[in-house]
Parts: structure tokens; C-alpha cells; sequence
């Protein structure tokens, strides 16, 4: 009959190679990510396994004692391996990984002159083996790699979000407390591989997790970028073709929409006598006037250089009072290049139009913007748009 020790272990076994199914599997992780992830549970699992066979061969008499040093000398190895593989996991280049590194690679050349002197092993009469007089050094080298593991772990889990983190950290104290179970108990105390075991299954989870998250986040910016003009912070022409996909999608428009349009008056004249960046200016102040008075009653869309849409729910009474609140803040905004701004701006109600699409009602909105600049450049006396404006010089009369 199997103990209960050889259960656990094959348990373990076989649950990190269900591990290195799932990870083939997943096609997100890239090929060199999904081999970090197999030397890591290879090293575990054969860790493991040197244990096991170290105690299963203990006090056998009936093998040479050079197998049982191989044998221990092998579950040294690989032990301290094992937090390496984990580092490596989390993908940290650092100092620490150096340290560790460098640690790794020394108890590997001591292990094996050691296994030549008897000074991790030793082993009697009976075929039992024993800690040699340099056993300390062992301990020193796990208790450096535990502490480098734990560090590299506090560092990474700084980059994550609070949740994503915390999460993170219970993991590493999980398997810690494994370790230190078996260490200080010994005996029938065999928790530390269990515990690696579960504690590579949940890092798994979590590494699935945060890449689905992160995924959405970039999907999110990525959302963002297209739907938000990058200049104004205002919806984008993209974003305002979708919502006009909609309201044509439901059918009739609701009754109290409202469509509003609004364009800047002269900026290819500041655009060709002060350059583009005060231009530009011009545009981000219209863009903050807009939003300031029509962002609480619907969305404001940049559809072009100087031209803007809003779409919003309100009255005759409501639209007539809004471009007058836009009038006094357009007049009395004031930039670092400019300082003078005026637009231009019409308005169309549903209730005005039975039956119409978004996109006629926005023509409508387009023809009282374009009646109200034709009256800016009569009372400008230059109808055809050859209109000096002096924005450089502060407090300019309109």
C-alpha cells in the first residue's frame, strides 16, 4: 500500500503536469513565457521526487550507498532551484536576480564536491543517511534564496493594484509557511513541495488573471483613443459616427434630443499669422467652452479641425439659454497665445422636424450655425471671411 507521504507526492506530480497542460493550452502566453513556466514546474517536480526517493532508499541495505548520496545530492540541487525557477517566473531583472544568480550556480558546484566528501551526507552502517559537518552551508544558501524569492516577489507585486497585489503576497506567505512547517517539524512533516505544488497552481491563476486584466486595460485605452479626440478630450469624429449609428438604429429619435453645431470663427487666419500651435490653442478653448456648458446635458464630439457637434436632451428654452451661457464664456476666455475666441453656432430640435434621422437633424443644426457666422462676418464688414483678428493682443474688443 502506497503512505500517505507517496500520495501527496504523486499528487503533486500529477497536478504540475496538468499545470503544464493548462499552459500549453493557453494561447496568450508567448512560447518563451510558456518554457519558464515548464523548467519551473520540472525542477519542482523533480525536487519532489529526489525527496521522496531519498526517504523511500533510506536504511535499505540492499543499495550501493553512492546511489543514496546521488540521490540527496540531487534533491540539494534541485531544491534551491526551485525558488530560482520562480523568480524567473515573475520575469524581474534586477540586482537580486543577479545575487541569486550567482548563489544558484555556487551551491551546484558544492553540491557536487561535496558528494565526494561527505560533507552534505553521510551515511552509516545501516545505510542511513546523516547531515555532513558542511550541512550549515546548505542552510545558509536556502535561507539567501528564500530571502532573494521573498524580495523579488515585494518588488514585483509593487507594479500591480492593490487587490492584484495582495493576492500576490498570500501566495508567497502560503508557500512559505509550507517550508517552514517541514523545516522546523521534519518527520512526517512533508509539506514544502505540497505546498510549492499549490502555491505554482495559484501563481498560475494569478498570472491568468492579471494578463486578461491587463488585456482589457490596453483593449480600454485602446477604446479610448479611438472614441476621444487626443487634442480636446471631447468625443472623437469616430465616436459621433457610432452615436448616429444608433439613434438611426432605434428608430425615432426622442422628442426632446437636440443637436447643436458649432464652429470656430477665423482660425485658418490665426492658423496663417501666429502658426499652428496657437491655432491649436484656439481649438483645446473652444473644445473646454463647449464642455463646460454642454457637458452636463449631453456629449460634446470634435468632428473636425474647427467643427463640433453636441447632441443633447432639452427645451427650445434650453438650447437658447445654452448658447447664450456659450457666448459669455467664449467671451471671456483667454489663452497663453490667444486671447480672444468666437464661434459660430446653430441648434435643431426633433420637435421641430417630425420624423427626421440624426443625420438630417444635424444639417439642420449645421444651417443655423452657418446663418449665425454669416452674421459675425456682416457685422465684422467683411463678408467674405477676410477678417483680421488681433489675438495677440489681450483684451481685444469684438
Amino acid at each position: 500500500m502506497f503512505t500517505y507521504y507517496t500520495v501527496i507526492t504523486l499528487i503533486s506530480i500529477a497536478s504540475l503536469l496538468v499545470l503544464c497542460v493548462l499552459v500549453h493550452e493557453n494561447g496568450r502566453i508567448r512560447r518563451k513565457q510558456k518554457t519558464v513556466f515548464y523548467l519551473t514546474y520540472l525542477f519542482i517536480g523533480l525536487a519532489a521526487l529526489a525527496e521522496w526517493t531519498g526517504i523511500q532508499l533510506n536504511g535499505n541495505q540492499n543499495i550501493p550507498q553512492w546511489l543514496l548520496i546521488a540521490v540527496k545530492c540531487t534533491d540539494y540541487l534541485l531544491t534551491p532551484l526551485t525558488g530560482g525557477a520562480l523568480v524567473k517566473q515573475i520575469n524581474v531583472r534586477n540586482r537580486g536576480l543577479t545575487v541569486l544568480n550567482g548563489v544558484l550556480l555556487g551551491n551546484i558546484a558544492f553540491q557536487i564536491i561535496a558528494a565526494f566528501f561527505g560533507w552534505m551526507t553521510q551515511i552509516d552502517s545501516g545505510n542511513n543517511y546523516r547531515h555532513g559537518p558542511l550541512y550549515f552551508v546548505y542552510i545558509i544558501i536556502y535561507l539567501v534564496v528564500i530571502s532573494v524569492v521573498v524580495v523579488e516577489f515585494f518588488i514585483y507585486g509593487k507594479g500591480f493594484a492593490r487587490q492584484n497585489r495582495h493576492s500576490l503576497y498570500a501566495i508567497m506567505c502560503f508557500v512559505l509557511c509550507g517550508i517552514l512547517v517541514q523545516e522546523i517539524c521534519g518527520g512526517e512533516f512533508r509539506t514544502a513541495y505540497l505546498t510549492m505544488t499549490i502555491g505554482v497552481v495559484l501563481l498560475f491563476i494569478h498570472y491568468v488573471e492579471y494578463a486578461q486584466l491587463d488585456a482589457e486595460d490596453r483593449l480600454s485605452k485602446q477604446e479610448q483613443l479611438l472614441y476621444k479626440d487626443t487634442m480636446t478630450g471631447l468625443y472623437s469624429r469616430h465616436a459621433y459616427s457610432n452615436a448616429l449609428k444608433v439613434f438611426d438604429a432605434k428608430g425615432a429619435l426622442p422628442e426632446d434630443l437636440v443637436a447643436f453645431s458649432v464652429d470656430i470663427n477665423g482660425l485658418k487666419t490665426v492658423n496663417d499669422t501666429m502658426g499652428h500651435a496657437a491655432g491649436d490653442e484656439l481649438i483645446c478653448g473652444a473644445a473646454d467652452c463647449i464642455q463646460r456648458v454642454f457637458g452636463a446635458y449631453g456629449k460634446c464630439y470634435r468632428t473636425g479641425g474647427d467643427e463640433f457637434i453636441v447632441l443633447a436632451r432639452g427645451s427650445r428654452e434650453k438650447a437658447e439659454a445654452l448658447l447664450k451661457q456659450l457666448a459669455t464664456e467664449t467671451e471671456v476666455w483667454s489663452g497663453k497665445l490667444i486671447h480672444n475666441l468666437s464661434v459660430s453656432a446653430g441648434y435643431a430640435l426633433v420637435t421641430d422636424h417630425a420624423g427626421i434621422t440624426a443625420e438630417k437633424l444635424i444639417i439642420f443644426a449645421d444651417k443655423g450655425m452657418y446663418e449665425d457666422k454669416s452674421r459675425f462676418y456682416r457685422q465684422s464688414g467683411n463678408e467674405k471671411r477676410v477678417y483680421s483678428f488681433a489675438y495677440n493682443q489681450p483684451n481685444n474688443p469684438k
